[in-house]
């Protein structure tokens, strides 16, 4: 009885510190977010009780309407758009090349790369009067455009260079799952005369699904908690018309420049809520899919 009782102090003294941190920086702030959500209050004055009106005031919201839109196409082309290109330079790298360790390291380097300083980065490039695409477009007798200025293209212009950082992280996981299926299944199928396509669509792609579907989710609650990119991309204003304007840097500016904690606090459950939804629905539809080896 003592051995066990020592060894249960043991094991809870060590986890002390990283349960202290997460009820701290997580657990509380979200119950304090949840209590938040039912008030009125801006940061100055005492919080009043509003009951149900900041999740009312949602249903009513045109601009959260077009920032739900927003975060969704955003979402949906960074994840897939990602995901595909990785997918075909996973398969690229994962053969017997000569400088692959190098072309690794290459594809890797914007994900260590801070967001703030990718972002930098891509300003200088969609710069009308001297970036490098304005250049590029110019070799083709075309002339510069303000991309970041144009609603139509500010919001593509984002996913673009968040395509080209996340990239990298995408292609290590997705070559970690490739080396891990078994040669004597593509040899076997080879004796029986399959071809590439046969042994990408039969085998590496279902042995793939489970590092697929990790990377769904993961890329998925991501590109829906995106902030930085939008918020020094667009100056801090969300764009012209909020073409750029995503559901994290709605939050912001509801709680900083509005000052309006309570609605914000409604706003970030709703996030929560939607990343809860997704992943359950990609967890169902993922039993019906994945194949272990």
């Amino acid at each position: 009885m003592k051995h066990h009782l020592k060894e249960w102090f043991t094991a809870y003294t060590l986890l002390a510190p990283s349960f202290i941190g997460l009820a701290t920086f997580i657990i509380w702030p979200m119950i304090y977010s949840g209590y938040l959500s039912f008030m009125k209050w801006d940061f100055l004055t005492e919080p009043r009780f509003v009951g149900l009106r900041n999740y009312e005031k949602l249903f009513n919201d045109d601009v959260l309407r077009l920032v739900l839109w927003n975060t969704a196409v955003y979402s949906v082309a960074v994840v897939f758009i990602t995901l595909i290109l990785a997918l075909g330079l996973a398969v690229l790298i994962n053969r017997d090349l000569k400088f692959r360790a190098a072309l690794r390291a290459i594809f890797f380097l914007p994900v260590v790369t801070t967001l703030v300083a990718v972002s930098g980065l891509w300003l200088f490039i969609y710069t009308p009067d001297f970036g490098l695409m304005s250049y590029i477009l110019r070799l083709f007798g075309s002339s510069g455009q303000a991309w970041l200025n144009q609603p139509n293209a500010a919001l593509w212009a984002i996913i673009i260079m968040m395509v080209w950082q996340g990239l990298g992280y995408d292609m290590i996981i997705l070559l970690s799952g490739l080396q891990n299926i078994r040669e004597d299944l593509y040899e076997a199928a080879m004796i029986d005369g399959a071809g590439h396509w046969a042994l990408f669509w039969n085998i590496t792609l279902p042995l793939l699904s489970p590092t697929l579907v990790f990377l769904l989710i993961v890329s998925i609650i991501q590109a829906f908690r995106v902030f930085d990119p939008v918020y020094i991309m667009s100056g801090g204003s969300g764009g012209t018309a909020n073409s750029t304007a995503t559901l994290v840097f709605y939050l912001y500016k509801q709680a900083f420049t509005n000052q309006d904690a309570g609605y914000a606090s409604a706003i970030a459950y709703l996030i929560v809520g939607i990343a809860v939804i997704l992943t359950a629905i990609q967890l169902t539809l993922s039993k019906r899919w994945v194949t272990y080896q």
